[in-house]
């Protein structure tokens, strides 16, 4: 029997804990568990973590914590992105979790969760070199070029699906100032995006990610075409939040992000010339668990 790990990510759209058993090719999933807390739509609203979210979070941590004992876990590695990074009481928040989880949170850099979600994505992606990784969250979107198994640039962009909802004031179905303000807050930030240089293959990773390969995919190919992810940005966006649930077979959280999701890998994919990407099952969790496992990672304890 392989070692037993656990891993928890404290998104800015869920809080997600994965415990998983190292075998011979790579992990086998124990336990993969998530909770919607949408940290990042409240931070940017608000800039900082508000007392009802942060003991909604000390709760789903506690929890996740005996998950991870129950399943006999050897440690528990707890890291967090750009809600909690960008969040002014981040250290009070931090300060609390230590006090009555017994949890040290690992608050990383995106130049780390891009290397996270590299990692985990090539469990399951053969993608030919140089690959360019693109993972919107929602907070932020991390975007890098990678040769193998190696991170030749990467820049972190603030388009996460929560903080482009708050910025468009995006409803359901879409009035057309509402996409406007989407479409020029996407551009706004990409002018800022490094020219990489033309990947030879585009592989999306992150809960975002998979929201539209289960949307379009019910049959789990798992490689999305360009027209294909502007089709859905142009269908939800006329349709109201229970219309969207149900064509397109996704929870109502995951609907309201559907919209400003799939026009930020939608332009990044023009952005690079590219008509396609290859949506991995993995991502963060699974790489930080392998880093774990070879020593690059000493889980953080209270």
């Amino acid at each position: 029997m392989g070692r037993v790990l656990a891993a928890a990510d404290i998104g800015s759209n869920s809080v997600h804990l994965l415990v998983a058993e190292s075998t011979g090719t790579g992990l086998r999933r124990l336990c993969n568990e998530s909770e919607w807390l949408q940290l990042g739509e409240v931070v940017s609203r608000e800039g900082h973590i508000p007392e009802a979210s942060l003991r909604d979070l000390l709760r789903i941590l506690k929890e996740f914590k005996l998950e991870a004992e129950r399943c006999r876990s050897g440690c528990l590695y707890v890291f967090a992105t750009e809600a909690v990074r960008v969040a002014a009481n981040r250290d009070e928040a931090l300060a609390r979790i230590a006090k009555e989880a017994g949890i040290q949170v690992d608050v990383i850099s995106g130049q780390r969760e891009a290397e996270f979600s590299l990692r985990g994505s090539m469990l399951d992606t053969r993608a030919r070199s140089p690959v360019l990784l693109v993972e919107v969250g929602g907070g932020s979107a991390q975007v890098a070029s990678c040769w193998g198994s190696q991170i030749d640039a990467e820049q972190s962009l603030p388009l996460g699906s929560g903080k482009l909802l708050v910025a468009s004031g995006l409803r359901y179905p879409a009035a057309d100032g509402d996409l406007k303000r989407l479409e020029d807050t996407i551009d706004h930030h990409l002018q800022d995006l490094a020219d990489f240089g033309e990947p030879h293959s585009v592989v999306g990773s992150g809960g975002v990610a998979r929201g539209l390969i289960r949307a379009l995919h019910r049959d789990g190919e798992r490689t999305l075409q360009l027209e294909e992810i502007e089709y859905l940005c142009w269908a939800a966006s006329r349709l109201s939040i229970d219309l969207v649930m149900a064509r397109f077979n996704v929870k109502p959280n995951r609907a309201k992000t559907l919209v400003p999701g799939a026009m930020v890998f939608a332009k990044i994919l023009r952005k690079f010339n590219q008509r396609e990407m290859t949506v991995s099952e993995y991502g963060v969790r699974e790489g930080a668990i392998l880093e774990i496992l070879d020593g690059s990672i000493k889980p953080c304890r209270a």
